[in-house]
């Protein structure tokens, strides 16, 4: 008789970092993840991750082709803030990672951009690519990967525009490129946008955060709904955008 292979270990060291989790079983973790954490470690940054975090704090990973370590099936970036879930064993990577790539999973972000945006509903349906000079950054390009967003106003200020956002692919940075094509980056975003002269209007990260994710449970098939409450920060720099007239 045969026995699979145990799961070989990577090297990931787990780490104490709090962590607000908004649901847990044996099958997947979904977390609040905060601004300022990266999802995964690269070669600049082997610490400090939401992986590492969730080896510290998970204990039961089975296993993500054959390496005991949390499948991640979907990503932030290091300044968005707001939902992600995460997937403990090799079903649930399979069963997520197609929901993703068949855009079954709905998404919904909170996003803060610049200007007044005239219209209270939009479509943006713009490719997605590498930018050809920058390469640490993304473009509006048009040999880029097809991308699709839906927005929605919820409230204009005298400098910003709150909106939802619907992202309806994945593609790097999309929301963030997509806002800037219509002439509204976000607020706070250094890359797409004025960056840190945001900050008087409290702004020090790209006001970019996850509020929504729907999705099906790999193992009961239900269909699950998350909400990360809007973050201090967040909040805050709405509070002084309402208080400029």
């Amino acid at each position: 008789m045969e026995f699979p292979e145990k799961p070989k270990e990577v090297e990931i060291l787990p780490e104490n970092i709090p962590l607000d989790i908004l649901y847990e079983d044996k099958d997947i973790v979904v977390v609040n993840k905060s601004a300022g954490m990266i999802t995964h470690p690269t070669p600049s940054f082997t610490s400090g991750t939401l992986v590492n975090a969730l080896m510290y704090h998970c204990k039961d990973f089975q296993g993500i082709s054959g390496e005991l370590r949390p499948g991640i099936v979907h990503r932030l970036d290091k300044d968005t803030s707001g939902v992600i879930v995460v997937a403990k064993n090799d079903k649930a990577h399979q069963s997520l990672s197609k929901q993703f790539k068949d855009r079954v999973t709905e998404k919904v972000y909170a996003a803060i951009v610049k200007g007044i945006v005239k219209k209270d509903y939009g479509t943006i349906e713009v490719p997605v690519g590498r930018n050809p000079v920058v390469r640490t950054k993304m473009a509006a390009v048009d040999w880029g990967k097809n991308a699709l967003t839906y927005f929605k106003v919820l409230r204009r200020f005298k400098d910003a525009t709150l909106v939802f956002a619907y992202p309806k692919t994945g593609r790097t940075h999309q929301i963030r490129i997509h806002m800037k094509y219509i002439g509204h980056p976000l607020l706070g975003d250094e890359l797409y946008g004025s960056g840190k002269k945001d900050e008087i209007y409290g702004a020090t990260r790209q006001m970019l955060h996850a509020l929504r994710l729907s999705f099906y449970h790999p193992t009961t098939e239900e269909k699950m709904t998350f909400v990360a409450p809007l973050p201090e920060d967040f909040k805050r720099v709405l509070k002084i955008l309402s208080e400029i007239y």
